[in-house]
């Protein structure tokens, strides 16, 4: 059937302390069911924490060791777990883990950083749930660390570390929809536009890898079984999950695309890149073909702005927000 095509309009903007920074998915929401949404942008070395009843929070990165500087935060996601759900923080020196309301810190992890750094930085950058009880931070070195997340309390260890990657990861999604059989439900992407595909469990598995061409990715969401990937040249690729062959390729930008979210009880596909534009497409499956499909139902220009951060404040894709460079505030979408 033809899904809905209903327009957007901007219904309101939440005021940002501080402007957001141009950083790969840079707009973090958390959507309790019957309360309000909570909005987390990334500005230098604090993290502005916005909604859900309480004050507006600002959480600085820590520092790790080195009173000198104050590193700067590279990422930050709400991480939904069945028992609990954590707020996670990625920065230059390691992965800072809190209670949902930014109130407790309840875990952080150091990253090794090499005695005399070679050229390229160290920083951790892409953060997803996964599997359960799990979850995964990438890091700069192309390694993949898996956290094991008990139902309460500290206790969290890094039970596994994932390399497949050569280049700096920059995102990691895990399925939102139902994964067919045998196609992962994990995937992990990197600078050079390399994909890879996991099945979570007790050991992570690798089941396949989609080799890069040339254009980074940046931003990547999974959703029963369908990759989309969003890339530095401004393509929106298909994947299949379980056999990584290609199923479609959108030129959706004309420049590097910053931010991709999906609405998993809809297909929607959101995205937003430096050309100021936000689009939504909606993915869905040809039962008769098993043709994957993608249409495109919404643009929106955000004037004069870089946007660096857009994601869906429903399960449904009715409602989005925006974040984009220099703008000290989150644009926020509602039906038109």
């Amino acid at each position: 059937g033809v899904p809905s095509l209903r327009p957007y309009r901007r219904e309101r903007s939440l005021t940002l302390r501080s402007s957001s920074s141009a950083l790969y998915n840079n707009l973090a929401v958390l959507c309790p069911p019957a309360r309000p949404p909570a909005f987390g942008a990334v500005h230098g070395t604090t993290l502005s924490l916005l909604g859900n009843e309480g004050p507006p929070r600002q959480l600085q990165a820590r520092g790790g060791g080195s009173a000198l500087s104050t590193p700067l935060l590279t990422q930050a996601a709400w991480c939904e777990l069945p028992s609990r759900v954590l707020l996670v923080l990625t920065s230059q020196r390691g992965v800072q883990m809190y209670e949902s309301d930014g109130s407790t810190m309840v875990f952080w992890h150091a990253l090794d950083v090499p005695e005399h750094p070679a050229a390229h930085s160290v920083f951790a950058r892409g953060i997803a749930a996964a599997g359960g009880r799990f979850i995964c931070v990438g890091t700069s070195f192309g390694a993949v660390l898996v956290f094991d997340i008990p139902p309460k309390g500290t206790n969290v260890t890094l039970s596994e570390v994932l390399e497949q990657h050569r280049d700096p990861i920059t995102d990691i999604a895990a399925e939102q929809g139902q994964a067919p059989d045998g196609a992962g439900d994990l995937v992990t992407a990197d600078d050079s536009g390399t994909l890879c595909l996991w099945s979570t469990g007790e050991e992570f598995t690798l089941l396949g890898k989609i080799p890069g061409s040339g254009s980074t990715c940046s931003s990547v969401r999974l959703w029963n079984g369908i990759v989309a990937a969003g890339y530095g040249n401004g393509q929106i690729r298909l994947w299949e999950a379980g056999s990584g062959r290609i199923r479609a390729q959108v030129s959706a930008h004309a420049r590097w695309i910053y931010a991709l979210d999906l609405a998993p009880l809809t297909g929607k596909l959101l995205s937003g890149a430096e050309d100021s534009f936000v689009h939504v497409w909606k993915l869905s499956r040809n039962l008769d073909t098993d043709d994957i499909e993608i249409q495109h139902c919404h643009a929106e220009c955000v004037t004069d702005t870089q946007v660096c951060g857009a994601r869906f404040c429903d399960r449904a894709g009715d409602t989005f927000a925006v974040t984009g460079y220099d703008l000290s505030e989150i644009l926020c979408y509602g039906p038109a």
